[in-house]
Parts: structure tokens; sequence; C-alpha cells
């Protein structure tokens, strides 16, 4: 038998050339319904504030979807959660002129004992972080595509004209062209977790960012660093980080 002891940190921030932060970011270390805990990150798109209100609206409607439904299975969750509120947003965006075109990434993870049940629609990320970094979300985008059709090498990739065109997003199509990617890991103790956002991958290199969590004392300073990091390079977009720290021990005091 385990238990979770879970701690969770996450910031977002404007950038240095954006004037609205169209990022939004949820964190929740107890129950949220049948869900022992959830994470998310969501990065907004659309005319003025019209991001700002999807990335918000997404995580407000997929925090209460999970509080009602009755699905107990994690991934069941997710995937359901997110088609619905896919079909939220798209009415939203269709209803009023102001949102016309508006949609959001989202990546979404909860941690039921050793195993993390992992969703993305876009091209925010969620890496696992140990002894070295690893990337389990695969971007809906135009060149990763590129990528795996062998059209692109992974390091033209961060650099290519097309980086920000991204092929799916919550809120833009009917729900059925926009299921996410689900994903299922296995963690052991001192594993972390990264969710975050481009403005985050764009502009710090992901050896670079696991080097930031690796040598820093808390989670808390590593996010800030993370953050920092991507302004001091650049700051582009805006900026948006969770780590967590999912201690899995040992309940009945023996040897795992």
């Amino acid at each position: 038998m385990s238990e979770n002891k879970i701690n969770a940190f996450g910031k977002t921030d404007v950038g240095l050339m954006r004037t609205i932060n169209q990022d939004s970011i949820f964190i929740s270390t107890s129950p949220v319904g049948k869900l022992p805990n959830l994470f998310i990150v969501a990065d907004g798109m659309g005319g003025h504030k019209a991001g700002d209100v999807a990335s918000r609206e997404a995580i407000e409607r997929f925090v209460k979807y999970a509080c009602t439904t009755h699905m107990s299975d994690p991934a069941n969750v997710l995937d359901s959660g997110i088609i619905s509120i896919n079909q939220d947003i798209y009415e939203m965006a269709n209803s009023n002129k102001d949102y016309n075109g508006m949609g959001t990434t989202f990546v979404a993870a909860c941690i039921v004992d050793r195993h993390v049940y992992i969703a993305n629609v876009g091209d925010s990320r969620l890496y696992l972080v140990n002894n070295d970094i690893h990337q389990i979300t695969r971007d809906h985008s135009l060149v990763e595509d590129m990528v795996r059709m062998g059209m692109l090498q992974k390091m033209e990739a961060r650099t290519h004209f097309n980086k920000n065109v991204i092929t799916k997003a919550i809120g833009v199509a009917e729900d059925k062209t926009s299921t996410p990617d689900i994903f299922e890991i296995e963690i052991e103790p001192g594993d972390r977790l990264l969710l975050c956002s481009d403005g985050l991958t764009n502009m710090v290199e992901d050896y670079e960012m696991k080097k930031i969590i690796k040598n820093s004392v808390s989670i808390e300073e590593a996010v800030t660093k993370l953050i920092q990091q991507a302004n001091e390079n650049g700051g582009k977009d805006n900026i948006s980080a969770i780590i967590v720290d999912a201690c899995v021990e040992d309940t009945l005091g023996g040897n795992s």
C-alpha cells in the first residue's frame, strides 16, 4: 500500500513583450471530485482578451466537470472532460463576436499512487524530470508533424518560422476533432513533473530546465528561476510553469 505526499507550486508571468497574460494555471493537491489531485496549464489564443477568457473558462469548466461527473477513472475523466469543455468554448467563441476564433491549449495531470494520468491538446507540455528530462506529451503543432514525418530535424523546429502554428486546440473546432492525447506513466520517489506553456519551452532548452530544477533547493525556487530564465532569454510570450513533487512513500514502513 502506498500514499502520495504531493507538493506543487506554479506561477504564470506575462513575459516581456505581451501586455495581457493569456495563460491560466490550476493547482490542487486535494481532491477535485473523484480525482485525488489536479494540475492544469492552459495557454489561450485569440483577439483582445479572448485568449485570456478561453484559458480561464476552459479550466473553470473542466474543474466543474470533474466535480460533477460520476466517472471515477482518471483517464476517462480527463478525456471526456476535455471533450466537454471543447464544445463549451467552441460555442462561446461562436456566440460572441469579441470571442470569435478564440481557443486554448490544455495540459492536465492527475497522480494516483505511482501512476500519472496526463491529457493534452495543443503545444503546452508535461515533462518527467529525474536524472534526465523526458517530454511525455507530444505537441499538436505543424513543426512537430514535420519532425515526425522526417521533414525537419528536432533542433530546426525550435527556430522554424511556423513554430507557433498549432494543429489542435480547445474551442476552435467541434469536439470530435479536438480529442486529447492521453498518457499514463509510472513515477518513482524523487521524480518531478513539469507542466508548462510554450512561453517557457520556446525560451529555455530542455537541458537548461532540467539543470534549474535539479539545482534548486525547492520547487518554489525552481519555478521562479525557470520564469526568470525565460525572461532573460527574451520573454517573447506569456510564461507558465507548475512543478509537482510527488513523494511516493511506503506506508507500511518496509523496503520499497
